[in-house]
């Protein structure tokens, strides 16, 4: 592998680390939302 590869290869990895985690963040506000929500309806 060249430095070339060893970058392409970087990019692509933090570009799936910032995906990965909006999907998480994105998951969790809706999770606690709809959590939030229930409470709020059956508490």
């Amino acid at each position: 592998m060249s430095d070339d590869d060893y970058a392409e290869y970087g990019q692509a990895r933090q570009r799936r680390m910032k995906v990965v985690a909006w999907v998480v963040i994105i998951s969790l506000i809706l999770v606690g939302g709809g959590a939030t929500v229930i409470a709020l309806l059956f508490g």
